[in-house]
């Protein structure tokens, strides 16, 4: 096979590798989030995740891994809209932010 097919079928190969750890991510980020909203009696709003970045990191023990930060929205009321996020360091998840204003602070609509 000539050198210009071998290299356009990794560059194939190695785009369906990305695109599908992607969606596996995503589906992780998903499922934190909306355990994580059942747990604190939360709506997750729109059952969907929107990345905000993605590079490389070096996990706990060195491994080069994929580091994608998601974020969402939920409601307390179901009037209302607050941000949260989620980071997945290959398909962990290493950290999920949902934080409620205090009661006695005005929350505001966005």
């Amino acid at each position: 096979m000539p050198i210009l097919e071998t290299a356009c079928l990794l560059l194939v190969v190695a785009a369906a590798w990305f695109w599908l750890d992607g969606v596996r991510a995503r589906d992780a980020a998903m499922s934190a989030c909306r355990r994580a909203c059942e747990v604190e009696g939360l709506q997750f709003l729109d059952e969907t995740v929107a990345i905000r970045s993605l590079k490389l990191e070096r996990d706990e023990d060195g491994a080069l891994r994929m580091r994608r930060v998601y974020d969402f929205e939920y409601s307390d009321t179901g009037n209302d809209r607050h941000p949260g996020s989620v980071v997945i360091r290959g398909r962990t998840v290493v950290a999920l932010h949902v934080a409620l204003a205090p009661p006695d602070e005005p929350q505001t609509l966005h």
